[in-house]
């Protein structure tokens, strides 16, 4: 009776095993082959993206120098007596001049002939060549150059459609990935190398950096050209390179495709950048100045200055913590300066800000960054001359000679720096003599009293830090001090 009853369930539960079992093996063959993704060739790759991918050569008329001081090459006056010879009397003769060259890479992005590649590989050029890969030859124009990324757009004449490669989403871009460089390595001609994606979002110095790191070989000559996904798509544009020797040790730089993309259309459309421009100077928020200012944890841009321009419009304020900008969470400087500059010029946004415990929202209309103003002036006047020393900072109130000492403007107030001891808090957060104390706890500060007052104010108050607004020529920051120190 027992084995009756057990063979209806046997049957039925054997079928599941083997299903399980089946379903288990296809997974795992998946998992093999996807991890054995690596390509046996490139060969393929560079045959769908080759046509592309052109060499750079420029032309520049180079002026020779005069000669300098201290030459101390007792042939000069021979060859500057040589030079004269000829010459009309009492005409100074013009230095020779020279034609120099310089090669770089690029790409093709439409079948029209525009051409992207990095803006110091044509800089001062008065001729551009390209090179295609099957031999041809055609003079370029030059539409437009964006230095700040290192990008510049160019376009040639064809009479029938060009070979093009698209752009990828470098964001899509994962460490590790497989990328194929492709270009004119030290003048060699067409050239390819392959790496892995070493890093993403690498800063060097620019405001709007945002590079693919990769250890596929990039040499001089590399500039301008294209760092390749496997699926042929541009995912960066080669740019640099970080060596003691000037040759490839496996750490290059492209410029990503979703900045280039950016610049590439508005070089294409207005033959010149239109980033967005909200108005204000800003330093990140770090521990201290977050406790200082109500913030329950550090993020967000702190605004120091606010200039004539459209946040000062929108009612944007120093000391304002800046959230989030047009529906993005500002984590930091970095990330608020390239966001901006991405937004289209005269475009209204909303901008979240902390202000006094509180959030707000407002709302501002973008100006144009390339026609801002830089220099944001200083403000207010002076107070009767009284020096003392404070939480490691000796301070004086503004006298003449000290306001011309500092070359600061006639209306310029605050409390100026004198002095400040080696082994302070405020030393360790870089203020230094001549730096001028504009505010203090959020109140503006003239006397050593107004001092005094506002840190005793913070002390009742159970503050653990001190937040004091400093400047130092037209640059203002922000600085927080612990109390202890007092």
């Amino acid at each position: 009776m027992d084995t009756n009853l057990q063979r209806p369930v046997i049957a039925p539960l054997r079928a599941l095993t083997a299903l399980i079992l089946g379903v288990a093996f296809l997974i795992a063959s998946a998992l093999t082959a996807a991890a054995q993704s690596r390509p046996d060739t490139f060969a393929d790759l560079v045959d769908q993206v080759s046509g592309a991918v052109v060499n750079i050569t420029t032309n520049t008329t180079v002026t020779a120098g005069a000669r300098g001081p201290n030459s101390g090459n007792p042939l000069d006056d021979f060859f500057e007596e040589f030079r004269r010879r000829g010459q009309p009397e009492g005409e100074i003769p013009q230095p020779p001049s020279r034609r120099g060259s310089a090669l770089g890479s690029g790409f093709v992005i439409s079948e029209d002939g525009y051409i992207v590649t990095n803006n110091h590989v044509i800089e001062n050029a008065d001729e551009i060549l390209i090179e295609f890969f099957s031999g041809q030859e055609l003079p370029a124009e030059l539409i437009g150059t964006d230095p700040n990324t290192d990008i510049a757009l160019l376009k040639v004449e064809y009479g029938t459609p060009l070979p093009f490669v698209p752009f990828g989403d470098s964001d899509a871009m994962r460490t590790g990935d497989w990328v194929m460089a492709m270009g004119n390595p030290l003048g060699q001609g067409f050239s390819v190398s392959a790496g892995i994606v070493s890093s993403v979002g690498r800063e060097l110095s620019g405001a709007y950096d945002d590079y693919i790191q990769t250890d596929a070989a990039i040499n001089r000559g590399n500039s301008g050209g294209p760092l390749f996904n496997l699926d042929g798509q541009v995912i960066g544009v080669n740019t640099a390179i970080l060596s003691p020797t000037g040759g490839s040790i496996g750490i290059g730089f492209a410029m990503s495709s979703n900045v280039v993309t950016n610049v590439v259309d508005q070089l294409q459309e207005f033959g010149e950048t239109r980033r967005g421009w909200l108005g204000v100077r800003i330093q990140d928020v770090d521990e201290e100045l977050a406790e200082a200012l109500g913030l329950e944890r550090a993020r967000g841009a702190l605004v120091t200055d606010v200039p004539d321009g459209p946040a000062k419009d929108a009612g944007v304020e120093a000391r304002d913590v800046i959230l989030t900008f047009d529906g993005t969470d500002v984590a930091d400087t970095k990330e608020l300066v390239r966001t901006v500059g991405n937004a289209p010029v005269d475009k209204a946004v909303r901008v979240v800000i902390f202000r006094d415990g509180e959030t707000q929202t407002l709302l501002v209309t973008l100006g144009r960054r390339e026609d801002a103003e830089a220099p944001i002036p200083a403000s207010a006047s002076p107070e009767e001359p009284a020096e003392s020393t404070i939480m490691g900072l000796t301070v004086s109130s503004l006298t003449e000679e000290l306001r011309g000492q500092l070359d600061l403007d006639a209306d310029a107030k605050g409390l100026v720096v004198t002095d400040v001891e080696d082994d302070s808090a405020a030393f360790e957060k870089g203020l230094r003599a001549g730096d001028v104390i504009e505010e203090a706890g959020q109140v503006a500060v003239t006397t050593v009293a107004d001092l005094e007052e506002r840190i005793e104010t913070a002390q009742e108050a159970g503050q653990k830090s001190f937040l004091l607004l400093v400047r130092r020529g037209e640059d203002a920051r922000f600085v927080a001090l612990p109390l202890a120190e007092g």
